[in-house]
This record gives C-alpha cells, structure tokens and sequence, in this order.
C-alpha cells in the first residue's frame, strides 16, 4: 500500500469532476463571524513528545475545564503545559536549590 500514490490518485480524481461543481469557499471563518477576538494562539515550530499516565492526563484536562469555567479562559492542554513550564522553569532560575523543580526531583 503506496499512501502518496493513494493522494495521487484521490488529487487526479478531483481534478477529474465536473468543473462546472461550484468550488469550496476559500477564507471562509467558521464560527462566530467578524466580531470574533483572536484566540491567542500561536504556531509552534518545535515539538517534543510527552508520556503521562491517565490520571496526570484527566488532571489536566481537569484543570482546563477549571480555567474555562471558573476563569472565562478558553486555553488548550498545550498552553497549559506551556505556561507551566515557564512557571517552573522562571523559579529554577530565581531560586535554583529552594525552587519548587529541585525539591520534588529531590523528593522533598
């Protein structure tokens, strides 16, 4: 099984239709129309891969669904991690062996 010569195949088809078909609209925003605000995110060109267990998992998405409903933030699990990382990441740098990283990985 080829998946390219599958795209190929599925692109030539669709060049193919009749080409009186109207086209898609293209730029069409779904939603809430043009006094939408901008969501706030923002493209990441870097990635890493991160296992957790599912109760780490249902705690985050936990806490998503606090911030939504408790505090009108609409945020997905990826800012959160994010943010946290900075947070942990800013107390490593200010207070180094008194930082909140360094205590747990130490296990106290």
């Amino acid at each position: 099984r080829d998946p390219a010569a599958e795209r190929r195949t599925a692109a030539q088809g669709a060049a193919g239709r009749d080409a009186a078909a109207p086209a898609p609209a293209q730029g069409r925003r779904r939603g809430r129309g043009a006094n939408r605000r901008p969501s706030g995110r923002e493209r990441h060109d870097e990635k890493i891969t991160v296992y957790v267990s599912a109760e780490e998992l249902m705690d985050l998405e936990h806490a998503r669904l606090v911030l939504r409903g408790e505090h009108g933030l609409a945020v997905d699990r990826g800012r959160i991690v994010r943010e946290a990382v900075a947070v942990v990441l800013a107390d490593l740098e200010s207070r180094g062996d008194a930082s909140i990283l360094v205590r747990r990985l130490r296990g106290r």
